[in-house]
């Protein structure tokens, strides 16, 4: 379904089509008041070769998360610390979602997990910086529960105190093998749905990959939500999961700007949440994500699983920014198939265009970032991998 107000696509939510412009206006209601998250998390999972477009090997693939976020807060500047890995097409998509939040003054609260560095730049700091990555999921020990459990309390108490909606971005370079391995784990047969930062994604190599880490796993037929995570998610998974939860039981709404690995957030939370509640829970949380994302519908397909398998009505929004009118490469591989999404692009720009921003702007905009970072040198070269 179109919205012909804004250019937004809406996707999930199957029945109850009228109520849709309704969902979209608790959005455009708040347009102001949205606080964004960018959670950055770093998991070994990363480092399994061809598993992750962002950065073409694995060394460049531990520093995506932090270029990512230096990059959302900063843009492009001569001063950055960290050269944002060079990728086989496109360029990261933290260059949309620094442009937008810049259209409407948004300042981004980064939460750095599992990154083993303390950033430079502002964040709000959870756990402790030793920790590092979670493990590999094919070893089924992803982390330990107690690091699992403290994360999702941290996020549920920042998310309880929230006065203020909120959008939850992430980037973590490895991050839709773990999301597929959390729904797998739930008995979802998602293997064919779940999509991909790569051109065309790893199908086979993140199948072998999953059941590995299952298999290894073992989970008990009684297992919870923080049971999965401990095996085969992801930092990200747990913090954002409390967050989620948090921020919903301060009646805030929540938009989760991504693909998978925010509906893998919120099937999480739904299998945790009281039977009685989860319709109303889902009330006033989006799934936000870009276009270029929900082409092949998979990503529909997708949502409409969980809305069957929990009887809830979760709608998704897809931007409607487009790069067709660009000449720069780096752009226009979006509209082929690149990249696709990340660091909030999609549900970000949901929030310029619901200002009033117009694509033409937004694009111009990218393009003059483009050029800077092309021109100091933002963008790292193969040799610097």
């Amino acid at each position: 379904m179109y919205s012909k107000e804004f250019g937004i696509n809406y996707f999930g939510c199957k029945s109850n089509k009228k109520i849709q412009p309704n969902r979209l206006r608790i959005v455009k209601n708040n347009i102001k008041n949205f606080k964004i998250f960018l959670v950055i998390a770093g998991t070994n999972t990363s480092q399994i070769p061809g598993i992750s477009a962002a950065g073409i090997n694995a060394k460049s693939r531990r520093i995506t998360a932090l270029a990512d976020a230096e990059f959302l807060l900063k843009g492009a500047t001569k001063d950055h610390k960290y050269k944002l890995p060079l990728l086989n097409a496109g360029v990261t998509p933290a260059l949309i979602s620094y442009v937008c939040s810049k259209l409407i003054n948004a300042y981004p609260v980064v939460v750095p997990l599992g990154i083993g560095v303390k950033p430079y730049f502002n964040h709000l700091a959870v756990e402790d910086k030793d920790l590092g990555p979670s493990n590999c999921l094919t070893t089924g020990r992803s982390m330990t529960k107690k690091r699992v459990l403290n994360l999702y309390e941290r996020g549920l108490a920042i998310g309880k105190s929230l006065k203020q909606p909120i959008l939850i971005s992430e980037s973590v370079p490895g991050g839709t093998t773990t999301a597929q391995a959390v729904m797998e784990a739930f008995g979802l047969r998602v293997s064919n749905l779940v999509g991909s930062s790569l051109f065309k994604a790893p199908r086979e190599l993140r199948r072998h990959i999953v059941q590995k880490g299952l298999h290894n796993a073992n989970l008990e037929t009684n297992c919870d939500s923080f049971d999965v995570i401990a095996s085969v998610g992801d930092p990200f998974q747990a913090f954002s999961m409390g967050l989620l939860i948090g921020a919903r039981l301060a009646d805030q709404p929540v938009i989760l700007s991504g693909g998978s690995q925010m509906i893998a957030v919120i099937l999480l939370a739904l299998e945790f949440v009281d039977v009685k509640n989860k319709d109303d829970f889902v009330q006033d949380v989006f799934i936000a994500t870009t276009g270029w994302l929900v082409k092949d519908n998979s990503l529909n397909d997708l949502l409409n699983l969980i809305n069957e398998r929990y009887d809830v009505h979760l709608l998704g929004l897809a931007s409607p920014l487009n790069f067709k009118s660009s000449i720069f490469k780096e752009l226009t591989d979006y509209e082929l198939g690149h990249v696709k999404e990340g660091v909030g692009a999609g549900g970000i720009s949901i929030l310029a265009f619901l200002n009033g921003f117009k694509n033409k702007e937004i694009v111009s905009l990218c393009q003059q970032n483009l050029e800077i970072m092309k021109a100091i040198g933002q963008i790292s070269l193969g040799k610097d991998c």
